[in-house]
């Protein structure tokens, strides 16, 4: 095999301790997805790392997460110290040289990287429950929502437009019921709640336009290396249901765009995971399923998807029988769970009869890996004993000056750092309730002129005439006394308008007149 069809990771050891036999990873198989697990300190990053630039360096486009600021230093070439150098020449890296890896800084909040923005169409009602933690019936409550609003054409882009859509289906509540099912204003509310705390959460920043585009995070440079695109984690990471239904969503935008290819002779792309256990804590298992179909349909797609945790059994065992590219640091094995997952680790790869995998997972130091990559055939690799390689680029994270740098030289620069807030559901729903006002008031007026008319349309004999309601013609202004019997009769007359009115008043004008 040659350089142009695999990357080179490390070397195994030997029964006498050198490290000559080259570990490498077929690229044609780097859509078979993997793992790389190990706990704090042993080198997971590093790892990941050189895997990441490797993949560049072969024109793979690359997304992974930056999860304490230390995979910036991706994006600057490494300096040439004494342990890089003897690491070098234990694996026998010929022609280690030190160089940058060309690369995409993002942040959902805009601050270390381009912002990265999705529409609440986009997200979908399954990611949205999760992501505020909905319950079953809360969860009904916004899939109806979804549904009212591709029915009335209504674009959901940002939180508010989702918020205006909710307050439309509480007022309008008994009408949608009768056809959508029951819609309670509690469970509309408790939705609003929710969107109120992921707005301040920053899930305003995240939700809107310009929406990020597939294509800017598959690009590669001129001289046809992979951009690596880092996503700065280390404050998303406060927020652990966002990060993984953002990136959950990230997966499923690939999944449902990407056309099929089949086993191409590299990865189109490949995703990093780090901190996967966040995906899987207290999934639903609708969720669940979700997770399984896209990892096992991706690959399809020339995806490779590579989950980073400390540890194996946090990923469920449907989707870790579908990794195939592994790299086991050290594990610990001091509690009864710690010991299940070593030996969970252990009887998951191809057994070496040199050595026992149980115990060289707990002896292993920082830098070696159990490593086991696909061979011909997609057959998994017998387990060995392996010596991480040393990265091209820094080991540690840029300086604030460096990394605005290479944001400035960005191939996506002017794109998504302004948002957009056009015409969609909160202006829309915000018209049809002007134009309802205005209607209800137009009506209002109509009936009160019409109530005038009506009280206006008609005389009583000797009243509305007489020289006593009206200006004197010698030019003195004022209205004289009525009597006390006048006023009533008068009063009456005003609220009575029909015939029989009319014959009953002058039957009582009549008796007065009589009387006096």
């Amino acid at each position: 095999m040659s350089a142009e069809d695999s990357i080179f990771i490390g070397a195994s050891r030997n029964p006498d301790d050198s490290y000559q036999r080259p570990e490498q990873l077929l690229l044609r198989y780097g859509n078979r997805h993997g793992l790389i697990t190990g706990a704090t300190g042993t080198g997971k990053t590093v790892t990941l790392q050189v895997l990441a630039e490797s993949f560049a360096q072969a024109g793979v486009p690359v997304f992974c997460a930056d999860m304490k600021g230390d995979l910036s230093g991706i994006a600057a070439a490494g300096e040439a110290k004494d342990f890089l150098l003897k690491r070098a020449e234990e694996v026998r890296f010929e022609n280690y040289t030190f160089e940058k890896a060309p690369v995409i800084f993002w942040d959902l909040f805009g601050e270390q990287g381009h912002p990265i923005r999705a529409t609440v169409s986009e997200m979908g009602p399954l990611l949205l429950s999760r992501l505020m933690n909905l319950s079953e019936a809360q969860e009904g409550v916004l899939n109806i929502a979804f549904r009212i609003a591709d029915e009335e054409g209504l674009l959901l882009l940002d939180l508010k437009d989702l918020q205006a859509l909710l307050n439309y289906m509480a007022e309008n509540a008994a009408q949608f019921s009768g056809r959508y099912g029951n819609i309670t204003k509690p469970s509309v509310g408790a939705i609003q709640r929710s969107l109120l705390v992921l707005e301040q959460q920053g899930g305003d920043k995240f939700f809107g336009e310009p929406a990020l585009q597939i294509a800017d995070l598959m690009r590669t440079t001129r001289d046809g290396r992979g951009y690596v695109n880092v996503l700065a984690a280390d404050k998303l990471m406060m927020k652990p249901k966002l990060y993984a239904t953002f990136l959950l969503w990230l997966l499923s935008e690939l999944f449902e765009e990407l056309p099929e290819v089949g086993d191409p002779e590299k990865p189109r792309l490949v995703f990093f995971f780090d901190e996967a256990h966040l995906l899987f804590d207290e999934a639903p298992k609708a969720l669940l399923d979700r997770i399984e179909q896209v990892v096992r349909l991706i690959r399809s797609k020339g995806v490779g998807v590579y989950f980073v945790t400390q540890n194996p059994l946090d990923i469920p065992e449907t989707v870790l029988a579908q990794l195939g590219n592994r790299v086991q640091h050290a594990l610990r094995a001091y509690t009864p769970r710690e010991q299940k997952a070593v030996k969970v680790a252990a009887e998951t790869f191809r057994p070496n009869p040199a050595f026992n995998c149980f115990e060289a997972i707990t002896s292993l130091g920082t830098g070696e890996a159990l490593v086991s990559m696909l061979e011909n055939k997609g057959v998994p690799g017998i387990v060995q004993r392996t010596l991480i390689r040393p990265p091209s680029s820094r080991i540690g994270p840029l300086t604030d000056q460096e990394r605005q740098a290479v944001i400035n030289e960005s191939p996506v620069a002017g794109i998504y750092d302004r948002m957009i807030d056009r015409i969609s559901a909160f202006e829309m729903l915000q018209q049809r309730a002007q134009e309802s006002a205005a209607a209800e008031e137009r009506m209002r007026q109509q009936e009160a002129d019409q109530g005038a008319s009506n009280r206006t349309g008609w005389t009583l004999p000797d009243f509305g005439t007489s020289s006593r309601g009206t200006r004197s013609s010698g030019g003195r202004s004022g209205y004289q006394r009525q009597t006390v019997t006048e006023t009533v009769v008068k009063s009456v007359a005003r609220t009575i308008g029909t015939t029989l009115g009319r014959e009953l008043v002058r039957g009582i004008l009549g008796s007065l007149k009589r009387g006096r």
